[in-house]
């Protein structure tokens, strides 16, 4: 909508107020409504016009709001970010102010997003021209965002329905989009916590758990925690509505490698319908045990696995490439009993620098440990011992 005048404006807000209509403040205050369009609402200092008519509690909010709105129109983004901040800590007093209240809830929202939003503009703008080092403007928004959290997670009121705390999982969602883009996921540890320890954790809206199972899951990933990534990056992307294929890729760029590190390989299928040809070739060589196709595809698509965090997950996969090389040696020998030194020209003849005979007894006693072999070193003859029944557990495709 896009409004008349500054005063038509205002008496919406108050009105709103008066209504305590969460929703339609928050559209207010929104810089995805129109309003923010309207020259007529760009004022560089609306604070007398906006404490003529908005109740004291909230007029700090709308005067910021203004006011961002005229920076971001005069395409100043720091300024903007600045300005921002102001309506963030100032709903944070309005939250606090209404104790036994949470219908502000949308207000808190719309303003912790748009600052995100703002934080992250002006942080490209300040590392551009040298004025901050990357990552300084957000992380000063998240400091603006931790006072909404404090006042969420200070709310012990025993009664679910009109608890603050049900906006915790939304500011956590946005921490987390922060710490991940600033490469700080040690400081997301508390957020899980918190989230963790609500009653109510499994009843917050689909959107939002979706969004933070694909996080958590991606921060159990990095932790090496393959079977709780497993879990909760199957969840994202099982719940992920089935029309949202960017976000269904996005979950998968994630999932497949964890999926892969616990023996299950993608079909064909599922890469190509999600336009994932980067994997295509990782897959077959880890099915095939072909070392040197891995470390070839990791070299061709280094920046897209370097840019998606995933390179050093997917290095992981060269074990999983020796124990399908490791397969075919067994097979070809024909006995269970195998030298050491099969093993070893099986890796000279896939490309592997710098092996030797104690380095690759290494890598068959980790494999053995890890329950990818069924076997045992004969140290005395240098021998792989391997069991008679199913001595390649078997990977398992999905």
């Amino acid at each position: 909508m896009a409004f008349m005048s500054l005063n038509d404006y205002l008496q919406r807000v108050q009105g709103s107020l008066y209504q305590q209509n969460g929703e339609v403040l928050a559209e207010l205050i929104s810089f995805r409504d129109p309003h923010v369009m309207s020259s007529r609402l760009m004022v560089e200092k609306p604070e007398r016009d906006v404490e003529r008519v908005i109740d004291a509690s909230l007029a700090e909010v709308i005067a910021g709001h203004l006011r961002a709105a005229w920076a971001a129109g005069s395409g100043d983004t720091v300024e903007a970010w600045r300005t921002q901040m102001v309506v963030v800590q100032a709903v944070a007093r309005f939250m606090q102010d209404c104790k036994e209240e949470n219908w502000m809830l949308p207000v808190m929202y719309t303003s912790c997003l748009d600052l995100r939003l703002f934080a992250l503009a002006a942080d490209q703008e300040l590392t551009r021209t040298g004025a901050s080092k990357a990552g300084e403007t957000l992380e000063k928004a998240a400091e603006a965002l931790m006072s909404c959290f404090r006042i969420c997670a200070a709310d012990t009121r025993t009664s679910e329905d009109c608890t603050k705390r049900w906006g915790l999982l939304y500011l956590v969602n946005q921490f987390f989009k922060i710490y991940f883009k600033i490469n700080k996921l040690n400081l997301c540890k508390p957020m899980v916590r918190a989230i963790e320890a609500l009653s109510f954790k499994d009843r917050f809206s689909l959107s939002q758990l979706i969004t933070y199972k694909y996080y958590t899951g991606r921060k159990d990933m990095f932790d090496s925690d393959f079977q709780s990534a497993d879990a909760t990056l199957s969840f994202a992307f099982q719940r992920c509505h089935v029309g949202s294929r960017k976000n269904k890729r996005r979950i998968l760029i994630y999932l497949i490698p964890v999926k892969m590190l616990r023996g299950y390989l993608p079909k064909p299928s599922v890469l190509e319908r999600y336009n994932l040809p980067e994997f295509q070739d990782v897959v077959t060589s880890v099915r095939q045990g072909n070392v040197k196709l891995l470390s070839e595809t990791l070299a061709r698509h280094e920046s897209f696995f370097i840019g998606a965090g995933i390179y050093l997950i997917l290095e992981k996969l060269k074990i999983l490439a020796f124990r399908n090389l490791f397969k075919k040696v067994f097979l070809m020998s024909g006995t269970h009993q195998i030298d050491i030194t099969l093993f070893l020209r099986a890796l000279q003849w896939m490309c592997v620098e710098d092996v030797d005979l104690d380095e690759t007894e290494c890598i068959l006693s980790n494999m053995i440990n890890d329950g990818r072999i069924k076997g045992y070193i004969s140290h005395a003859h240098r021998k792989v011992v391997v069991s008679k029944k199913d001595p390649f557990p078997p990977l398992t495709s999905c």
